[in-house]
């Protein structure tokens, strides 16, 4: 009597599912899983740089434009290290009369010169005619500057400063730069809106 002879069943590959190398419904899932992965990341990098871009945009232009405030980059360190050399500062005007010891006061050493420094009030005094005066020192600084500051002086107190973007905008020179920084910004926003549209196309067309 003769063996039973078992049929021997051929093992499928990669190219046996479809007829095509590397294919199969199982590979095909995973590709597609994968691309909506990359895809959904892609998109929030996309969405947190545009964030970023919007608040870059709040606090070097629109909040200084909205509150009437000027713009000036912190040019040594006689602040630091809380507002050490290249750090942009927004200065809202403020008259002699608003400011409070502690207060970081930013003004101009000769009135006109265009110059300014940014210290903070240690003090007040006045001149013998009895206008008030300010006493300042930069907080690395031993001693206080020698000269008061006058009302005429004061440019305002420190609303706000964000790290080393000064040099960034120190880059650009005073002249028209919060125009050049807000088409910088608003291209940057443009391109970041784009992005997200075109990722968010592929990824209803890949679903």
């Amino acid at each position: 009597m003769g063996k039973a002879v078992i049929p021997q069943v051929p093992q499928r590959t990669g190219r046996d599912f479809g007829g095509r190398r590397g294919g199969g419904a199982a590979t095909r899932i995973v590709e597609i899983r994968r691309r909506k992965r990359f895809a959904a990341a892609r998109l929030w990098a996309n969405f947190a740089v545009l964030m970023t871009l919007l608040f870059a945009a709040l606090g070097l232009v629109v909040i200084p434009q909205a509150t009437g405030s000027q713009t000036y980059t912190v040019p040594t360190n006689s602040m630091a290290p809380t507002y050490s050399a290249g750090t942009f500062i927004v200065v809202k005007p403020t008259a002699l009369s608003g400011l409070k010891y502690g207060d970081i006061v930013t003004y101009e050493p000769t009135p006109g010169s265009g110059e300014v420094r940014t210290q903070r009030i240690v003090g007040f005094g006045a001149m013998q005619d009895g206008e008030r005066t300010l006493i300042t020192k930069g907080d690395n600084a031993n001693a206080n500057d020698p000269e008061p500051v006058r009302a005429r002086q004061i440019k305002g107190k420190l609303l706000y400063a964000i790290p080393l973007v000064g040099y960034l905008t120190g880059a650009l020179g005073d002249a028209d730069r919060e125009q050049w920084m807000m088409l910088a910004v608003a291209g940057l926003i443009g391109q970041c809106v784009l992005l997200i549209v075109l990722g968010a196309r592929r990824r209803r067309r890949a679903g």
